[in-house]
């Protein structure tokens, strides 16, 4: 009995063939599991500055990435420390400029216009006094001021901004001159020929330039004084965002060098040396420049500008106390002031306030005086403004006796007369004048040289640091290669 075999591995011969073995098959992918609460949200895009800073943080981690970024930084921060440099200097160096050369003399010649109206009132009222009789020098002296307040006008005109108060003063004064020279005229022209009203015409011309004209030339006077004050104050503070810069700057370039020496036991890095030593000087030139021109500019002020003033209001209230000196004679009387219980004439009570300004100023001016050359002719005006007190007086009791001849002699006759004086007074504060001027000048030059070409400087120099900053770092990375 035959068994067939229940295992074991099928028989093979040459009758029988063998089936190839199939592989094993991969499991089927398991389906995606399913949120329990609906669709999964899409994730927000990331903006181009937050993967920017990923970078930055990542490079940051190792060292070449953190010397690009101190190289980066190192570089901004010098140019940062020049350009602020540059733009505070160049403000301060313009007005500079201005004080010296547009703001200062605007100013004088603000002065000089009210003091050439005055002047030319005073000599109109000195010609009338002299009737038919005026002389060829009175006239002329008249004419020549007049002249001058036209000049000094346009000039004005030419350099104020359109719609500036001080071009509405300037319009003003245009507009209101030769109305006052048509007044004058005719005033001329009736005392020559003996006819009383013209001496109403003349004191009518003196109200216009008292009450009109004289007190616009003052507003732009003190207009202009105001425009110099603000051209002192924009060129002498302190450029302190500059200074904390710079000082930044340099603290942050030592910074990296001692880094540099803690890593490499290297002591110097010749290109952040160079941006230290251009930093250095930039810094120093900042501080010493500017304060070279502040001392420079301040003591134009103190011993310039504020003399000049004080020389200027001496001057307008002589010119005051003289034609109301002429005025008195012109009026006789018949303008009076009340004061209290006590009535005065009118003219003569302004002629003593104005003679008593003009030695407040001319004391003013004696102290303000820094040396033998500014304070001589101030004492001389001194001088002449007591022999003039003097000479009035005189005259004012010749007229109330009813002297009226002897009176005008004292006044605007030959010899020993207050018109003497007052010529005196003038002279010697023309003399004080031209000699503050120069010291004004020479002091204001010098500040404002000083701060010559340090703008510039600071920009060269500031793009020089910054380079050797980034020479001095890339030659660091270069190690890295």
């Amino acid at each position: 009995m035959t068994h067939l075999p229940t295992s074991g591995t099928p028989p093979t011969g040459p009758g029988m063939s063998t089936l190839p073995a199939v592989p094993a098959q991969p499991a089927p992918p398991a389906p995606p599991a399913r949120a329990p609460h609906g669709p999964t949200e899409p994730q927000p895009r990331r903006t181009a500055f937050a993967e920017g800073l990923d970078r930055l943080r990542a490079a940051a981690t190792t060292e070449p990435g953190r010397l690009r970024v101190i190289g980066a930084l190192l570089a901004l921060l010098v140019v940062a420390f020049g350009a602020v440099t540059a733009w505070q200097m160049t403000d301060r160096a313009a007005a500079a400029d201005d004080v010296l050369t547009s703001s200062q003399p605007l100013s004088s010649d603000a002065a000089d216009i009210y003091r050439s109206l005055a002047d030319a009132n005073t000599a109109a009222s000195s010609g009338f006094l002299a009737g038919g009789q005026e002389t060829a020098a009175s006239r002329d002296r008249y004419e020549k001021d007049i002249r001058t307040a036209a000049e000094k006008l346009v000039n004005a005109a030419a350099n104020s901004d359109p719609d500036s108060p001080s071009a509405a003063t300037i319009a003003k004064l245009n507009r209101l001159l030769p109305e006052y020279k048509g007044l004058v005229e005719r005033a001329r022209t009736y005392n020559r020929q003996g006819f009383p009203v013209g001496g109403a015409y003349l004191r009518y011309a003196n109200e216009k330039m008292q009450q009109e004209m004289l007190p616009a030339a003052e507003d732009l006077y003190k207009k202009e004084n105001q425009r110099l004050r603000a051209d002192y104050a924009d060129a002498t503070p302190y450029p302190w965002a500059a200074i904390a810069l710079g000082i930044a700057a340099l603290a942050a370039l030592a910074w990296a060098q001692h880094r540099n020496y803690q890593r490499t036991n290297r002591v110097l890095n010749h290109g952040l040396v160079a941006a230290t030593a251009t930093a250095t000087v930039v810094l120093l030139w900042l501080v010493v420049g500017h304060s070279v021109a502040r001392a420079g500019l301040n003591d134009s002020y103190d011993h310039g500008v504020r003399s000049l003033n004080v020389l200027h209001d001496a001057r307008i209230a002589s010119l005051r106390a003289r034609g109301n000196e002429n005025l008195t004679l012109v009026a006789r009387g018949a303008e009076t002031k009340k004061v209290g219980k006590e009535t005065y004439d009118a003219y003569d009570y302004d002629f003593r306030t104005d003679m008593s300004a003009l030695g407040k100023y001319l004391a003013a001016a004696g102290e303000l005086a820094d040396d033998a050359s500014g304070e001589s002719p101030v004492t001389a005006a001194v001088g002449n403004m007591t022999e003039w007190k003097k000479r009035h007086t005189a005259a004012r009791d010749e007229d109330e006796k009813g002297n009226y001849q002897q009176a005008l002699d004292k006044v605007i006759g030959t010899g020993k007369t207050t018109g003497e004086c007052f010529d005196s007074v003038d002279e010697n504060l023309r003399t004080a004048l031209a000699h503050e001027e120069t010291e004004f000048k020479r002091a204001a030059g010098d500040g404002r040289d000083a701060l010559t070409g340090l703008s510039a400087g600071a920009a060269v120099l500031a793009v020089l640091g910054a380079a050797g900053a980034v020479l001095g770092i890339g030659r660091r990375l270069s190690e890295y290669r």
